[in-house]
């Protein structure tokens, strides 16, 4: 196993020598103990490594200590599963460059299950919150497994949905496997290493860098048979996503918004290209060809009983922020009576002040 560590490890640390060069040389080789054991003239029989190449292999490789590392990648909790193992998940063999190894805390998604990526903004509205946490508790109800990247925003609701409706949802991270990134996310980190996995084809200790993340989210795509975009500005790293998706043969589902909204751009881009447009979860999951006919999402709020006056000021909200002074127009109540039953319904935890004065419905 120390040798398929060495191998799995090359590609970060072996100057010039990327994913698309140890694809390389493990295919000429075979194995990772093989290209281990290998002699300088019969690395330069390799087609497309380099005399550099080569000179590059030999210096990692006389750096490398295999018994310290093989220790180290023992205490930091990690395991490794590489395409010499019989586990390697299957979906990544098919698309273009895929890591030697993948690295990973709790366990590696299914192959016999279908598998749902939901990626979008960091800086997400309510309305794109809602609806990638409500599709991933559906979809995982459906027997289907999440696929995000723990980021802020989207990725993290989608996890959540997931646990939510107790099933299994894997994060591939832009850092090493044992690093939480963001730290906001800790908990729901902690939570997914014991029901679906982290991974990450970056060595233990990475730390999260900007130029990680692309390079990443082609795994996000390769693990999934589908891939839903939720609020992307046009340039973005779920549109990075998306384009993988593309290269792959992945379907591509986008959820639609307003017109003229940053958080829109990508996802309505996506759509007149082409892109599945999301305007049920009951029409999309009939596209999918997936049963959701005895499937029930609760809704803690419908178990509440409301007032009168409280019901009329609720029902005039949605996923959209609305100004105190359109609900004042649309109840038509006492504006002491509606900055109180405001007050009420926000404690209750049945609304959401997003900014000064604008009013957002909560959903569960």
């Amino acid at each position: 196993m120390k040798y398929k560590y060495w191998l799995a490890c090359m590609a970060q640390m072996a100057e010039n020598i990327g994913t698309g060069k140890v694809e390389k040389l493990f295919r000429f080789a075979g194995s990772a103990r093989a290209l281990y054991d290998m002699s300088e003239k019969e690395l330069m029989q390799i087609s497309g490594i380099t005399e550099a190449d080569v000179k590059s292999v030999l210096t990692y490789k006389k750096a490398w200590n295999l018994e310290e590392a093989w220790e180290n990648l023992k205490r930091s909790g990690l395991y490794l599963v590489t395409r010499e193992d019989e586990n390697y998940p299957k979906r990544l063999l098919y698309i273009n460059k895929p890591p030697y190894g993948i690295f990973y805390k709790g366990s590696l998604p299914p192959e016999d299950k279908k598998s749902i990526a939901i990626v979008g903004a960091r800086r997400c509205s309510e309305y794109g919150r809602y609806y990638a946490k409500h599709l991933a508790e559906l979809a995982v109800k459906a027997g289907c497994i999440i696929i995000s990247g723990l980021a802020a925003g989207i990725d993290g609701a989608a996890h959540s949905g997931a646990m939510a409706a107790e099933g299994e949802t894997y994060a591939v991270m832009g850092c090493g496997a044992d690093y939480c990134y963001p730290r906001q996310n800790q908990r729901l980190y902690q939570t997914m290493t014991q029901k679906g996995g982290i991974l990450s084809e970056y060595m233990p200790q990475t730390k999260p860098l900007g130029k990680l993340f692309p390079q990443r989210n082609r795994l996000i795509s390769g693990l999934s048979d589908v891939v839903v975009v939720i609020e992307a500005k046009e340039r973005s790293g779920s549109l990075i996503t998306a384009d993988f998706a593309l290269e792959q043969g992945k379907d591509i589902y986008a959820l639609p918004g307003r017109v003229g909204d940053v958080l829109s751009g990508g996802c309505n881009r996506l759509i007149r290209q082409g892109a599945g447009i999301i305007v049920s979860p009951e029409e999309w999951f009939k596209d999918l060809e997936i049963d959701l006919a005895n499937i029930v999402v609760s809704n803690a709020f419908s178990k509440k009983v409301l007032e009168k006056d409280e019901g009329v000021v609720y029902s005039v909200l949605d996923l959209q922020p609305k100004s105190a002074q359109q609900i004042l127009e649309e109840t038509k109540l006492p504006v002491d009576r509606m900055c109180e039953i405001l007050l009420t319904l926000e404690n209750a935890g049945f609304i959401k002040e997003v900014y000064k004065n604008y009013y957002i419905k909560m959903h569960e």
